[in-house]
């Protein structure tokens, strides 16, 4: 499904859930997978979804900006006129080791390194030696996570698997986007966090999503029967023109019927707003301090996201 109106009926219709996952012994990839609320069933979502939403209330995203923002800096301190790694140094540690210091991990940095681990094999059909990887970074995960039931500490793994790629992708594309040298649709004097809603309008890095029918039902002009698998396409819909004005156009700030890439209903990202605070505070830091290598972009193979391989950057 590609059209903007379709993707919110799927997301908020009871009709659409997400494929189910099956379970595995406690402490391995499959039981965290079945345990945290993206993939729980209706019965279970919403209690799950709780401990989520419930772990991230304390955190001030201005606090998060500050922490990324603070990270970033030191590993620029004394760079100036290296070449730096936009990915592999700022945009996959930062966000994790902020997050994971502020939802209560001991030794963020590690944490952020086993979350790395896991979210490459999160996905199902993976190759069987990242899965065993992954069995062996959730156990070092929970010994890490605070002290709580199992399904609270699973949640809290949780918020940062989601973040990882997520976030990665998304400073990597602003990087790539909005550092000099930027394309003319760019304009270097937006705010931050403008130019990230246009960013994640325009390159997502969730690029879909799936779904499956629980009932027969119509969508965009189909008829659907019960057990219909969906693809759910954020990139189209975000630039649908029944949606958008000049929806191929870079205009931040721009007035629209609304992102869908972090979801919405029931199931939408619980930490939007925390991930756009990791995304600006480090994008602030380079905008200020780097210039972008006009170079070509290359992404990692995968079905539903679009995060760099790498990017580098000049300290200025």
């Amino acid at each position: 499904m590609t059209r903007h109106a379709d993707l919110r009926t799927a997301l908020t219709d009871p009709a659409f859930q997400v494929p189910p996952v099956h379970s595995g012994p406690f402490g391995t990839l499959a039981w965290l997978r079945a345990t945290v609320s993206r993939f729980s069933p209706p019965r279970q979502h919403a209690d799950r979804r709780a401990v989520a939403v419930t772990a991230l209330a304390p955190l001030d995203p201005d606090e998060l900006r500050h922490d990324a923002a603070r990270l970033t800096v030191a590993v620029l301190v004394d760079r100036a006129g290296d070449r730096v790694d936009v990915v592999r140094e700022l945009a996959r540690p930062v966000p994790l080791r902020a997050l994971a210091d502020r939802l209560g991990f001991a030794d963020p940095a590690a944490a952020g390194t086993a979350v790395a681990v896991v979210a490459a094999a999160y996905h199902p059909g993976v190759d069987p030696a990242l899965t065993a990887r992954a069995d062996r970074a959730v156990a070092a995960l929970l010994e890490l996570a605070p002290e709580g039931p199992p399904v609270v500490r699973a949640n809290l793994i949780g918020l940062l698997v989601q973040a990882c790629d997520a976030t990665a992708g998304l400073i990597g594309a602003a990087a790539h986007h909005l550092l000099p040298p930027a394309g003319p649709d760019m304009p270097a004097t937006a705010g931050t966090v403008d130019l990230l809603a246009e960013v994640l309008r325009l390159d997502p890095p969730v690029r879909a999503t799936r779904r499956v029918t629980v009932d027969a039902v119509g969508l965009g002009g189909q008829d659907l029967p019960a057990g219909s698998p969906v693809l759910l396409r954020f990139d189209a819909a975000n630039r649908d023109p029944q949606a958008f004005i000049d929806p191929a156009r870079f205009q931040p700030g721009r007035p629209g019927a609304g992102l869908l890439t972090f979801g919405t209903g029931e199931r939408g990202c619980p930490g939007d707003r925390h991930a756009l605070a990791l995304a600006t505070g480090v994008l602030d830091v380079l905008r200020e301090r780097c210039r972008r290598h006009p170079t070509l972009l290359r992404h990692e193979p995968h079905p539903t996201l679009r995060v760099p391989t790498h990017l580098e950057v000049s300290v200025r």
